[in-house]
């Protein structure tokens, strides 16, 4: 896998955004599961990439060190080869004098080969640590999305277990408002207060008798008085 390809799918998937995901899906927690399991295994895919882009880094740079180091051991050795030219040709040994500054020359051009290829890996050193402190930056947003998709997920199933309590809970009372015991209650209290208003009604049906009964008692001794009366005043005009 290239490191542009890597680059862009981790900045794919860390611009990714959630919510407008969740409102495209028939069933958020089930593609929250899914885009869980999906990051995971991309955060590791990238992860590994990330390591390995890091390694080639580090590569160059330590190659891009000894480069420098090179340049700085052959320009040492050239300048003492020339010191040491410079002293036999003073010396009257030019043979050997010529023997050293070759050397000298050698060595410069050592020295010149190492500075060209530590300057030619300088802007690919750039280039890749650019790419790097790209990816590290979105591996931390990749694991920070998924952080928030733990906590989006585990949000929406605490949400769908209360939703669920409630509507068993409002089934529940729908169920006791269509079956409610209290309508027979009702019912038998009405029976009940019909039989005690025929009792109070023959109760005073059985007073209204009575009272004609001894009503007619009553008018029956005052007839009985009056033909007393009537009796003892003919027998006192007859005496």
């Amino acid at each position: 896998m290239s490191k542009q390809t890597i680059l862009g799918r981790v900045t794919q998937l860390a611009k990714a955004n959630i919510n407008a995901l969740l409102d495209q899906a028939e069933d958020p927690q089930k593609m929250l599961d899914q885009l869980i399991r999906d990051y995971t295994n991309n955060i590791s895919e990238a992860e590994q990439a990330v390591a390995t882009t890091i390694g080639n880094l580090r590569m160059l740079e330590a190659d891009h060190k000894e480069d420098v180091q090179a340049a700085a051991e052959w320009g040492t050795k050239a300048l003492a080869a020339s010191k040491k030219g410079d002293e036999l040709r003073a010396g009257g040994s030019a043979a050997d004098a010529d023997k050293f500054d070759n050397l000298a020359k050698v060595a410069l051009g050592r020295q010149m080969q190492s500075e060209k290829e530590a300057k030619t890996a300088e802007p690919v050193i750039a280039a890749q640590t650019a790419v790097v402190d790209k990816l590290k930056a979105g591996l931390d947003s990749m694991k920070n999305k998924l952080t928030e998709l733990q906590a989006k997920r585990d949000e929406l199933v605490a949400r769908a277990r209360t939703a669920q309590a409630q509507n068993t809970m409002m089934d529940a009372v729908k169920n006791i408002d269509v079956m409610d015991p209290t309508s027979e209650l009702s019912r038998f209290e009405e029976k009940v207060r019909r039989e005690e208003a025929m009792a109070m009604g023959k109760q005073e049906l059985a007073a209204s008798s009575l009272d004609a009964q001894f009503e007619s008692l009553e008018d029956l001794g005052k007839t009985s008085e009056i033909e007393a009366r009537l009796a003892a005043l003919k027998q006192g005009r007859a005496a």
